[in-house]
């Protein structure tokens, strides 16, 4: 062995001093580089586990949020059919009140005409005969100014 250590020409106290050095330039390391590193990367590793949880929490609520706005869709169709169908009735018995209603107004302004009419026939029959009585008036007293001339 002493002719190893002779032959590379290995020093004890140059070997203790290096290993000294070593330890101390760890221990630094260790204390300034390793540890903040690590309590770094642990931070680090925490933010994206939150991350993690974070997106599947909001992948759920987004999943149920899809599901409920389907049901809403299909609960918005049916209450519009419903609307709708409910609208054709009131639209249908308008129509019929107002076929009812323009029914009876024609068949009382027809009554009405009826009425005028009939006047209006004994107005004329009236004076067609004023008329006639006044011609004849008229005739008789040309009839009677010829014997007389």
């Amino acid at each position: 062995m002493d002719s190893l250590i002779s032959t590379f020409h290995i020093d004890w106290k140059i070997i203790i001093a290096q290993a000294v050095n070593f330890a101390i330039v760890f221990v630094v390391l260790y204390i300034f580089a390793l540890k903040p590193l690590v309590k770094l990367m642990a931070e680090r590793a925490e933010k994206i586990a939150k991350g993690i949880s974070d997106a599947k929490k909001s992948d759920e609520l987004m999943k149920t949020v899809a599901e409920e706005q389907k049901e809403n869709i299909i609960k918005l169709r049916k209450m519009s059919i419903d609307a709708q169908k409910e609208l054709k009735k009131d639209l249908q018995k308008l129509k019929e009140e107002h076929v009812e209603e323009m029914t009876k107004d024609t068949e009382e302004w027809k009554k009405n005409r009826l009425k005028q009419m009939e006047i209006d026939k004994q107005v004329l029959i009236e004076s067609a005969k004023k008329d006639v009585m006044h011609l004849a008036v008229l005739a008789a007293e040309k009839i009677m100014q010829d014997k007389n001339r």
